[in-house]
């Protein structure tokens, strides 16, 4: 895993490289190990590569500290800092060229898969000098141009600057667990890994007021190419972007559609089936360099990776990382406890505090780039914390229940559906099952099935008439709502929020449910593989069967990395929120009306209302627009005269 940025000046302006070095050097904790930059001339006339002060041993070239003066008109330029997984020798630097010098590439990621194109590009006639995946992705794009990212089985965001072709080509991977931010006005286009290396190039920290305001009405992020910034975009999953002769042009090269029809319950092939594509996807994102451990939150997702990688792994004994709570309700040991009892793993026990988020919250906003919706990153930002004192790579469960339905409330959209379809009999069974099973749910799931309202009566009624209007309506259709929340509404902000957590850390986390061809495999199912019964994931479950422990598999409750953020509310941050809630600057923003906000938080702290997290939302954008957008204003001065 690395950080890239680059700036490509389209109005043949020479490359500033001081901003360049900044830029990069705001990326170091996304790579630690290694420096590097490219100067080019897009004309293709020449071209200077330099190094920093943490470049790998071996490297000689200029610094680019000591670069006094540029005697060619480099209006393009890379910059590269890494975190070696595969291949550790300096061999793999970046960025790099073809043989010819013709192409050349920065990049972020892995590609799994990359063995087997290394031997489909050697058999046609291709060298390579290291052992890396970036070379693959460099000859692969040489090899077959914009069709590579076809043959890609992997998370990437990078960039290609074509000397034959004048062009810039950049790419995202298909379900966007690798970021790529950019600005672009006509004459320049600057593009980086994270959004404050956009900041130190320069670019305007104008606050996006459409995106803050689906954020605090709907809970929305990273649900668009836009982001919490007027003038930064973000290349959308499944993309790719080109740049020739000044313009730009951004296409889709991946999509995937989910199966709408409820089916019939199948035998032992499909759960067989998706059992061979979830031990292909662990095997290939077990391959590393560099030591591989787990998070283990007791879920099923998390405790099925962990006890198909103890299969994998020799003798070796398996490191995992388990945020835990004194507090039962918020606690998992108790199935933890089975899962390390089945593999013998090494369990490591992280316990996040409320005390210690006071003194940590400045950093979280600071590494997240945008406000969260949330607390409960806060349990994996400790997890990742921990695991970096002793592996480089965490596998993790992200994206099981966006891909298999395992929330509970897409039982109101399959309620719904079987409505439509006129299986009224199947609804009968399917609620009655669903009460026995879930009781205490019944009531919050109704409560989905109605507009995504949150609390909107605490908006400005003039930010409500300015950017008002749109109600994100949960879809009738189960279908779309799980196309929706892997694409747009859930998954991204979650991959947003464990990128940045782990990067923050210089740990490479890699998701084992988004192989492509699971996600393709899983989408093309009957809905009744999903959801039947009263259960969740139901394919899963089956293929797990003498995998997992049986209390596991069997779980219908739902917990993950999560926090205690009402009971800290209630407690530690209880004073820390009002001082902010009273401070001049939350009176003072265009956004709410502060005084109904101080009065709603009044009523969770006496117990008259119910905390949920949408209320964290006006207190998380108010110290992000502290750090990101206001001047000379510190993140943790709460002082009620500012």
């Amino acid at each position: 895993m690395c950080g890239i940025t680059g700036i490509y000046n389209l109005n043949g302006k020479i490359v500033d490289t001081r901003q360049l070095q900044a830029m990069t050097d705001s990326l170091k904790h996304r790579g630690p190990d290694d420096e590097g930059y490219i100067l080019l001339n897009s004309n293709g006339e020449n071209y200077k590569e330099l190094i920093g002060s943490d470049s790998a041993r071996g490297l000689h070239f200029e610094n680019i500290t000591d670069l006094n003066n540029i005697r060619h008109c480099f209006d393009l330029a890379f910059g590269h800092r890494r975190l070696s997984i595969i291949d550790l020798s300096s061999l793999a630097h970046q960025p790099i060229s073809n043989e010819e010098g013709s192409l050349w590439l920065v990049y972020n990621g892995e590609i799994y898969n990359y063995v087997g194109l290394r031997r489909e590009l050697e058999e046609l006639g291709h060298a390579f000098k290291s052992k890396s995946d970036t070379e693959v992705v460099l000859h692969a794009y040489e090899e077959w141009g914009v069709n590579c990212l076809q043959k890609f089985n992997g998370m990437w965001a990078f960039a290609i600057y074509d000397l034959n072709k004048k062009e810039l080509f950049c790419s995202r991977d298909r379900l966007g667990i690798k970021p790529f931010y950019y600005f672009h006005n006509g004459e320049r286009f600057v593009f980086a890994s994270e959004i404050k290396s956009l900041l130190e190039y320069g670019v305007e920290r104008k606050p996006n007021n459409r995106i803050i305001y689906d954020f605090l009405a709907f809970g929305l992020q990273d649900h668009t190419g836009e982001t919490f910034f007027e003038e930064i975009k973000q290349l959308e999953p499944a993309s790719y972007l080109v740049i020739k002769d000044g313009e730009v042009k951004i296409e889709k090269y991946w999509d995937v559609e989910v199966n709408g029809e409820i089916g019939h319950m199948g035998k032992g092939a499909i759960s067989s089936k998706f059992y061979e594509l979830f031990e292909e996807s662990i095997k290939l994102r077990l391959r590393s360099d560099v030591p591989v451990g787990t998070c283990l939150s007791g879920g099923l997702d998390s405790s099925s990776i962990v006890c198909l990688v103890n299969r994998f792994i020799d003798k070796k004994k398996q490191k995992t990382f388990s945020s835990c709570f004194d507090n039962k309700k918020f606690d998992e040991r108790k199935y933890i406890e089975k899962v390390i009892e089945k593999t013998g793993a090494d369990k490591n026990y992280i316990f996040p505090e409320g005390e210690e988020l006071l003194e940590e919250i400045a950093d979280l906003i600071y590494y997240q780039d945008e406000p969260f919706g949330s607390l409960s990153i806060y349990a994996q930002w400790n997890v990742m914390k921990r695991a970096s004192e002793k592996v480089k790579v965490l596998l993790d469960g992200q994206g099981g229940d966006e891909l298999l339905a395992g929330y509970l409330e897409y039982y109101a959209s399959f309620f719904k559906t079987l409505v439509i379809k006129k299986r009224y009999c199947k609804l009968m069974k399917e609620m009655i099952l669903f009460l026995i099973f879930h009781p205490t749910s019944a009531f919050e799931l109704l409560s989905k099935w109605k507009l995504r309202r949150g609390r909107r009566n605490l908006l400005s009624p003039a930010f409500e008439s300015e950017y008002g209007g749109r109600s994100f309506k949960i879809t009738d259709n189960l279908s779309e709502k799980l196309l929706n929340d892997l694409t747009k509404d859930k998954l991204p902000a979650l991959l947003h929020y464990e990128d940045r957590n782990s990067m923050a850390f210089s740990i490479e986390a890699r998701v084992p449910f988004l192989d492509y061809r699971l996600v393709e495999y899983v989408a093309s199912l009957s809905l009744n593989q999903k959801l039947n019964n009263g259960m969740t994931k139901i394919v899963f479950r089956e293929a797990m069967h003498g995998v997992i422990p049986e209390k596991i598999r069997r779980r219908r409750d739902k917990m993950g990395f999560v926090t205690p953020e009402e009971v800290w509310m209630k407690t530690v941050l209880k004073s820390w929120v009002i001082d902010i809630l009273s401070s001049k600057s939350f009176k003072n923003r265009k956004y709410w009306d502060a005084e109904k906000v101080l009065k709603e938080f009044g009523n969770v702290f006496s117990g008259k209302k119910k905390y949920t997290s949408d209320l964290w939302r006006y207190v998380c954008l108010e110290l992000w627009m502290r750090r990101f957008v206001d001047e000379g204003m510190h993140i943790n001065d709460c002082s009620r005269s500012v």
